[in-house]
């Protein structure tokens, strides 16, 4: 239900921004015609009246019509309607899907069934289909409604009658004291991560969960405890659903609201107008709206905000694989399967999640920006196509896309308009001249840690590996000549049992100080390697530090002991850091009030990535400036220093190097 909220503010604010590219909007003034309007707009009137069906009884004055944004020498298209056919809508058919069945535009299936205006499609209703004869001619303004845009507005539609499970998922405003809540177990979760991220104790976590004594398993329901917190009552917003043919007089009549009010507690309301069927918010002001961010900056960071031209709009596009087209909105159910089955899907919900909290935050501070999201499908043909629209659009900067293929091919076809394009989570991507890879490479993870660990000459070195990373073990040993290099123990067909002999490992070590590292991606090598270590750890004579080059989930899964982690100062490289601190914590609250959950990495990494770019963007008047991104800056829990590379791009070489410390994440200031 969590994520389908997401999906439902992405459907939304794509849906909005796709309007936004073909239509413009007029509040009609005393005693203008469609003809009048037509002629001020380029259009003709039967344009206006397909997208404002109503305005062919009476033009109220106030109301605010839809207008085609026109360019000149487009073409427009006028059409006969030589017969009808009847259809009667058959389960999970949508608008979309009887649009394209009958190859009529979806308000064309408005203006003929009328009720749909102000109603869902149903199974069992009953439609007019128009057998419209098209013919194009040019004229000298006027553009049509694509039908991109016409299928992006069904969706959103579809969305927005599923109001039920959007008010499912937020927190109950009418609890004054909570005691508990419950939480999901994901997969390799442990205790005392999940304590962690709550900010309870193990011991907490425990007493209120007696199931858990020998373990935890994926999709286990969890009893959180919740102290002193006290929600204060407040009144559940009230909601008016706007019927076909009101405007705003008619609405202020039965709500007692102008339109001014209306438009202040509905964000977006002004641009888009009233509609038939929309859902409009008449009772608390202002709804979910996430806290001010104070940017979290170190000594030796830069803090961009001083620094910011406010005078003029930049242009931002975020390219994310949704696949909106291959989802069905209007099934709840099927829509959560996929959301459980689809990791790209959620991954993309999470960091589109921070991407808009990181837009909020920008709007407080008056930074002037044009955002347009766009769904890529995950295919490089529509990867392409927007390519092109952002260059016609003289985009300033572009996050995304995810993947390396369809970033690659955006990257190359923005290259020649030197738009900057930033990836956000892949490891591999073609750094052209106008690629920002805001991900450390996997080399300099390694390179930091090898370094740190060089500085003391006297350490004892050993390696511990797996045959599926040998290569890592060689890499290491090459830095460190006189290490010992341990392999996980075969049987006798030679399969791996990932576990090394307590007295095999022991041999390995020596009296003062020992930096062993674990190249595993196996949960039961880890607790192996890490329970023998902790066994012979005796500070008075010999000192054991644990760290590995590739942290991951084998490292947090239950049968690790993180008691035994901290023991041994368990150390790794990795691009994020655990953040605390006051922005953190007004991010998290932020985020648990809108979503009902901890934000994930992926959310996090959105509104870093998201604060950075824009804040450079609009702090400098050359984004390529080499000298400029060589300067460190740091958010919530990623920070970003940008080095030219050798192809004329620039590679993020920011990163942390952390250590467990009293049960606690600390970074290693080195």
């Amino acid at each position: 239900m969590k994520h389908f909220f997401k999906l439902f503010i992405v459907v939304f604010f794509i849906g909005f921004t796709a309007q936004a590219q073909d239509f413009i909007t007029h509040k009609v003034k005393d005693n203008e015609t469609v003809k009048d309007l037509a002629k001020t707009y380029g259009v003709t009137a039967s344009q206006i009246l397909d997208l404002n069906p109503d305005a062919s009884k009476d033009l109220k004055f106030g109301s605010v019509l839809i207008i085609p944004n026109v360019k000149s020498g487009d073409t427009t298209v006028t059409q006969t309607v030589d017969s009808f056919k009847e259809h009667k809508v058959k389960r999970k058919e949508t608008l979309y899907s009887i649009s394209k069945l009958y190859n009529v535009s979806i308000p064309d299936l408005k203006k003929y069934n009328k009720f749909l205006y102000a109603n869902p499609l149903r199974k069992g209703d009953k439609l007019q289909i128009p057998n419209i004869t098209k013919e194009a001619t040019e004229v000298v303004v006027g553009t049509p409604v694509t039908t991109e845009v016409e299928e992006v507005k069904e969706v959103k539609e579809i969305v927005e009658t599923a109001e039920v499970v959007k008010d499912s998922i937020k927190p109950n405003p009418t609890d004054v004291v909570e005691t508990a809540k419950t939480y999901i177990v994901k997969k390799s979760e442990g205790k005392w991560r999940i304590a962690q991220n709550l900010g309870i104790t193990v011991e907490e976590l425990e007493k209120s969960n007696p199931q858990i004594a020998n373990g935890l398993k994926e999709g286990d329901t969890l009893r959180i405890p919740v102290k002193n917190i006290k929600t204060p009552v407040e009144v559940a917003p009230k909601t008016y659903s706007v019927l076909a043919s009101e405007g705003f007089f008619r609405v202020k009549l039965k709500t007692g609201l102008t339109q001014e009010q209306l438009e202040e507690l509905n964000p977006g309301l002004k641009e888009t107008g009233l509609k038939p069927g929309m859902v409009l918010n008449i009772g608390t002001k202002g709804g979910q709206q996430p806290q001010d961010y104070v940017i979290a900056t170190e000594t030796g960071s830069l803090n961009l905000l001083p620094s910011l031209n406010k005078e003029d709009q930049k242009k931002l596009a975020i390219l994310l694989p949704f696949k909106l087209k291959s989802i069905e909105l209007d099934s709840v159910s099927a829509t959560n399967k996929r959301l459980q089955s689809d990791k790209l899907l959620n991954i993309s919900l999470d960091f589109y999640s921070g991407v808009e909290i990181a837009l909020d935050s920008l709007k407080k501070l008056n930074i002037p920006l044009d955002v347009k999201v766009y769904d890529t499908n995950n295919r490089e043909s529509n990867s392409m196509t927007i390519a092109n629209e952002l260059a016609e659009n003289n985009t300033n900067a572009v996050i995304g896309p995810l993947l390396p293929k369809n970033f690659n091919t955006v990257a190359s076809k923005l290259a020649y308009d030197s738009i900057p394009m930033f990836s956000p989570l892949t490891k591999k991507v073609k750094v052209g001249a106008n690629v920002f890879q805001s991900r450390p490479s996997e080399d300099l993870l390694f390179q930091r840690v090898v370094n740190y660990v060089k500085r003391d000459s006297t350490a004892n070195i050993v390696i511990l590996h797996d045959s599926k990373n040998s290569k890592r073990a060689k890499q290491l040993k090459a830095k460190f000549p006189n290490a010992q290099v341990l392999a996980s123990k075969l049987d006798k067909k030679g399969k791996e049992q990932f576990y090394i002999y307590e007295v095999t490992l022991a041999k390995t070590l020596k009296p003062g100080n020992n930096v062993v590292f674990l190249e595993t991606r196996a949960e039961g090598f880890v607790s192996n390697v890490s329970s023998v270590l902790n066994s012979k750890n005796n500070l008075s004579t010999m000192n054991i530090i644990l760290a590995t080059t590739n942290m991951n989930e084998a490292f947090e899964g239950d049968n690790v002991s993180n008691n035994q982690l901290s023991n041994l100062q368990f150390m790794y490289p990795t691009m994020a850091k655990m953040a605390s601190g006051k922005s953190n914590k007004n991010f998290v609250k932020t985020y648990k009030k809108l979503y009902n959950e901890t934000p994930s990495s992926y959310a996090v990494r959105g509104f870093d990535l998201t604060m950075d770019v824009v804040l450079r963007l609009m702090s400098t008047s050359d984004i390529y400036n080499a000298e400029r991104n060589k300067m460190l800056t740091e958010y919530l829990q990623n920070k970003f220093m940008y080095v030219k590379s050798p192809q004329g791009g620039f590679i993020n070489n920011a990163l942390y190097l952390v250590k467990y410390k009293d049960l606690n994440i600390v970074e290693i200031n080195d």
